[in-house]
């Protein structure tokens, strides 16, 4: 990879500051377009545990294997993104995993026999390459948008995870019940492949500023890096927990519903969906909020030890509504899925803001790998949980996750 980076030609040059607005569009519609994969593939974890003759268990290790890749590549993406810039990481990765969810739906389908090894693998690499695009997409935001508007920019970017999940919540099982997993895997390439299309045309760096060249930059004066640095790991690893409840939610709602409930995939859908799409508005509203705070960055760890006080009693509740009748238990599960979808915003935005722009890829790749690691022990960690106790308890444990978020989270300080 060591070419010349985009900002090499005369092309960027071209893009002034209201072109920050389609940079935005671009980073949703990368971040969109992986999500509707990451989150619609567990969605169908029925008609994936009856297609492909799994049991719950390997069901687990397979969904479980989306997030195991993304969290083994996140940090490399981000030293990329910072060494090469955005656009080329972008074009990369959302580029291959079009290319390999092709293949997917050519040749790792239930028709074509393919096993639970072969799924995982696949599933895997798909995370890898698909987890390209959180670091970059936000190192753009970064680079476009200034400090009174990032919190909302790096929002709506974030709205783009549970907003592009609620597509492929909504259409990925239904394809998988009417198409099969040829088009579960095929459309989620669509999407991936347009959006590297889209990065190719608009994504630039932004013009230079008039006037006299910046000074250089020596090492010294280069910020320590965000891997060194425990108030970033704080930050990153509460981020993980608050991850706990979101994807207890996303990966086994429509199990639960279905095993214990007796409630088909469209209230399963329906439930994630509300999350989701909440989350998103969520993610927004806390944005501009603590963009317009005296102090944003104090806003930002304000918000997000609130929001992990705020899931962990919905997640109580679920927890307690367990027995309860089937309306009750869907509205706990769904707030406690929208709570835990509505911080990712103000964190992204302050772990990139804590670094610097230079060292954004980075950060956000940090942050990455400590939450989609938790994406991967979350569906393997539930298994076990029900195999000693019960739905009650895998509930319970997303409510005490989200809780010791929020001592860990890095608290608001008088004067940056």
């Amino acid at each position: 990879m060591a070419v010349p980076t985009v900002t090499a030609g005369a092309t960027p040059r071209r893009y002034g500051p209201r072109h920050r607005w389609v940079v935005l569009a671009v980073g949703v519609g990368a971040q969109g377009s992986f999500s509707a994969m990451f989150s619609g593939i567990p969605v169908t974890g029925v008609s994936m545990r009856a297609g492909y003759h799994l049991s719950t268990g390997a069901l687990g290790l397979a969904l479980a294997c989306l997030g195991l890749g993304v969290a083994v590549s996140d940090i490399v993406w981000g030293l990329l993104t910072d060494r090469f810039g955005d656009r080329r990481v972008l074009l990369t990765g959302l580029t291959s995993t079009g290319v390999l969810l092709v293949v997917m739906a050519t040749a790792v389908t239930p028709a074509d026999g393919a096993g639970t090894v072969l799924l995982a693998v696949c599933l895997t690499i798909a995370g890898a390459l698909g987890g390209s695009v959180n670091g970059a997409s936000g190192r753009a935001v970064m680079t476009w948008f200034g400090e009174g508007e990032r919190g909302f920019a790096m929002s709506v970017r974030q709205t783009a995870i549970p907003a592009g999940g609620a597509v492929g919540v909504a259409l990925l099982p239904w394809l998988a019940q009417a198409y099969g997993f040829r088009a579960v895997y095929a459309v989620p390439a669509a999407f991936c492949l347009l959006a590297a299309a889209a990065t190719w045309r608009w994504l630039h760096e932004p013009a230079p500023t008039p006037g006299p060249p910046a000074p250089v930059v020596t090492e010294s004066a280069v910020q320590r890096s965000p891997l060194r640095r425990w108030d970033v790991w704080r930050l990153a690893l509460a981020g993980a927990l608050l991850t706990v409840p979101q994807f207890a939610v996303l990966t086994f709602t429509a199990i639960f519903l279905h095993d214990v409930k007796g409630a088909g995939a469209a209230l399963a859908g329906l439930t994630v969906l509300i999350a989701q799409l909440g989350g998103g508005a969520a993610r927004i509203w806390t944005g501009r909020r603590t963009d317009r705070a005296g102090d944003s960055s104090g806003a930002r760890r304000t918000c997000l030890r609130r929001i992990g006080v705020l899931a962990g009693i919905a997640m109580a509740g679920a927890a307690v509504l367990t027995d309860a009748p089937t309306p009750l238990t869907v509205a706990a599960l769904a707030l406690g899925g929208l709570l835990a979808n509505a911080w990712h915003g103000v964190a992204y935005t302050e772990i990139a803001a804590m670094s610097g722009a230079g060292r954004a890829g980075t950060a956000l790749g940090l942050i990455g790998t400590t939450l989609f690691a938790m994406a991967f022990l979350t569906p393997l960690l539930i298994p076990v949980v029900l195999a000693h106790a019960s739905w009650a308890a895998v509930w319970g444990l997303a409510a005490a996750a989200s809780l010791a978020a929020v001592p860990l989270a890095p608290a608001a300080l008088r004067a940056r």
